[in-house]
């Protein structure tokens, strides 16, 4: 095991070359079957990259260099040694601003950005963005706070249905399915929060837009199917 010492010493080259190590074309074909871009991967699987990344005191500089080697792998890996609690949210933005791929994204959301002091002023903000994986950033974030975020404010559940409900109409996969799965979300925190998120999915599911529609359809097969179960914190979605 490394010492606190020897995790300071660590540099964006060292890490690069374990990264390296432990790639495989196998992985890397897989990986580029999921959308991650061919040219970027080199394949590790995401489970040693927290490996690694347990092994590496977090530092922005040395995320920073990690990010601009274009790894897709060290990408992963810079999103696990940035430290949120220093990280700005400019900074957050231009971050996305290099996303190419759903799982980078995604990754970014629930180990990062969902640390940032105020990162619901993100949501808000990458909702109303153009770029696809800004955009999908706003409710991946979203999802990841209605999933992780116990105390979670009313103001902020009714503020994340809103949100939901307006940008249903975006017909992009990659954005649609991100806005179907935080309405998931919110709607598993429990039965009132169902109750509510199903009533948003059942006014898109009858909208006229397809994008709204799918998005209203796609929610519904889970929020029907969720139910409380004793001792467990968010309600358990019962297949059969």
């Amino acid at each position: 095991m490394r010492t606190a010492d020897a995790r300071e010493r660590a540099t964006s080259r060292e890490l690069l070359a374990m990264l390296r190590a432990e790639a495989s074309e196998r992985h890397r074909r897989s990986a580029v079957r999921l959308g991650i871009p061919e040219a970027e991967s080199i394949g590790v699987p995401v489970p040693v990259i927290h490996r690694i990344a347990r092994s590496v005191e977090r530092s922005n500089s040395l995320a920073r260099e990690l990010w601009a080697t274009g790894v897709h792998e060290a990408r992963l890996l810079a999103a696990l040694v940035f430290d949120p609690a220093t990280l700005s949210p400019g900074e957050a933005s231009a971050l996305l601003a290099d996303v190419q791929s759903w799982d980078l994204c995604d990754h970014l959301c629930n180990t990062l950005f969902l640390r940032i002091e105020g990162y619901r002023s993100l949501i808000r903000l990458w909702s109303d963005a153009e770029p696809t994986y800004t955009k999908r950033a706003a409710f991946a974030l979203m999802a990841s706070s209605a999933t992780h975020e116990r105390a979670l404010l009313e103001e902020a559940v009714r503020d994340y249905l809103e949100l939901i409900e307006r940008h249903s109409d975006d017909p992009r996969l990659h954005v649609k399915k991100a806005v179907s799965w935080a309405l998931r979300e919110v709607g598993q925190r429990d039965l009132a929060s169902r109750d509510r998120a199903a009533e948003v999915a059942e006014r898109l599911a009858s909208a006229a837009g397809q994008p709204r529609a799918w998005v209203g359809r796609d929610a519904l097969r889970d929020l029907e199917r969720m139910r409380f179960v004793e001792g467990k914190r968010r309600l358990v979605v019962v297949r059969g």
